[in-house]
This record gives C-alpha cells, structure tokens and sequence, in this order.
C-alpha cells in the first residue's frame, strides 16, 4: 500500500507500471516534507514499505546525490534545487549579466564576478577585469567556501527557509553548532539588509560588496559580487557607498531582466 492510500494497481490505470520509479519519488517527496529529516524505519513506516525495499532505493538515492545520509536520519540535499534552476540555464544568466558586469567594472574601476551555488560550494562563472587591469580577481571556474564570503551569505540569505537550511548543513558540514548559529544569524541580516557588505576575512584590506541575482520567485541564482581593495598611492577611487549603490542598481536590473525572461515577455 502506497503513502496516498492507492496500491501498484492504480499504477496501471495507462497500461504502464514503473514501481521502482514511484518507490524512489515516494521517498523523495517524505523527506521534502521533513524538516528534520527521517531514519529508515519512519520512511518505511510513512510510505508503508519493508525496510528492504527503502534501503535499496535510499543506497541509490544517496549515490546519486539526491539524499544525504546524517548518522542515521535521511535528508533531502540541495540537488533538486539546483537541477530547477537548469532553466533559465547558465548560458542566458551570462548572456544577461556579461555586458551588466563589463559596463559596472568600468565606471568603478574595480573587478567584479558571477558566483552560482553548487554542492556546498559557490562557482565563479565570470569574472570582469576594469580597463586598467588592477584589483582582486577571481578565476573562472574558481571553487570557494560559502561561509567565509559575501557572496556565500547573499547566495543561501535568498533562499526559502527549506532550501536554506538545507544548503547551510550542506555548506557547512563539519562547523559545530556556535558557528552554524552564528552563521544563521549572518543571513537574516544579510536578508533584512538586501545585500552583503563586509570586510574579508580571508584577505586584509579587502572588502567585498554582494549583491543576489533573483528569479521570479525571488530566490537568488546568482551573486554579483565587487571585491574592493583601497589604494595608497593617493589616486582616486570610488567610495564604498558609490560602489553599494551602483552594485544594487545592476543587480537590480539583471534581477528584473531574468524574472521578465522567465514569463516569456521581451525586455
């Protein structure tokens, strides 16, 4: 007997039968609805299933990344998330964002970059230089922590509550509780604020300013990111505030431009 109450029979109803399928969606769908994840006995006891037939697919499910296994208690990863934002898929989001970012860098005279989350880490995916080549870059293709960077709090700040927590055990996996906490604590601010802005904690002198690439939903696909390092050669250069401001309204518009692509409409 199924979770809905229904048996294999109602599976047939178009003459076709994929039980193994419906097994592992049952499964994906529980743990969807979990927020603190489930061990194999409240699955099986959920979808009325032996624990055999839930190991075989939970082993499966964890192999291919959908399902994270924590000491005993099965939780969904952040995997489907990310194969949601397929679409609009990369290549429209640097179609957008390229000639936004080229255009910013050279009214500030400071890099920028595109960041994107994936697997517990954020992906360069662009990165500008400004006209006079100088200033803190990073290489495309470049793997980085989430907690230590602007970028990482405005990536999982804009999230919904669910896929935001699962990206904080998934980002965060070997941090004990003060630090999740404290890191918890960074993101409401950085959502309440509507941008990051802080001094790295990697690199002295360097300060980074984050803005979220939002869909239609609101949710971030994306960080548009300034790393600003201060001169002392006394040439002039924009201030902080410039920059937040020039940021937000790049950031701004590249968020309208991807929710309008995502209804079908022309910008």
């Amino acid at each position: 007997m199924k979770a809905n109450g229904t048996d294999d029979v109602a599976d047939k109803t178009n003459g076709y039968s994929a039980p193994a399928l419906e097994k592992g969606l049952d499964i994906l769908e529980a743990l969807c609805q979990s927020e603190n994840g489930l061990t194999q006995q409240e699955i099986a006891s959920k979808l009325g299933r032996n624990l055999g037939e839930i190991y075989r697919m939970l082993t499966c499910l964890v192999r291919r990344d959908y399902v994270a296994n924590y000491g005993n208690t099965y939780t969904i990863t952040a995997k489907l998330f990310q194969l949601s934002h397929f679409h609009p898929p990369t290549y429209r989001l640097l179609t957008e964002a390229l000639p936004v970012m080229e255009e910013l860098s050279r009214d500030i005279s400071f890099p920028c970059d595109l960041r994107v989350y994936s697997k517990g880490v954020q992906t360069v995916i662009a990165s500008i230089q400004p006209p006079d080549g100088l200033g803190f870059m990073t290489r495309v293709g470049s793997e980085i922590a989430v907690a230590p960077s602007a970028s990482g709090l405005v990536l999982l700040a804009f999230q919904e509550p669910v896929i935001m927590d699962l990206m904080v055990r998934e980002s965060l996996p070997d941090k004990s509780d003060d630090e999740v906490t404290r890191f918890r604590s960074k993101l409401k601010e950085v959502a309440t604020k509507g941008f990051a802005s802080i001094q790295s904690n990697q690199y002295a002198g360097l300060h980074a300013i984050s803005f979220p690439i939002l869909d239609i939903n609101r949710n971030a696909i994306a960080a548009i990111t300034i790393p600003m390092l201060a001169r002392i050669d006394g040439e002039q250069q924009a201030s902080l505030a410039e920059v937040e401001e020039k940021l937000r309204q790049r950031a701004t518009n590249l968020s309208n431009r991807i929710a309008l692509g995502n209804t079908g409409n022309r910008v």
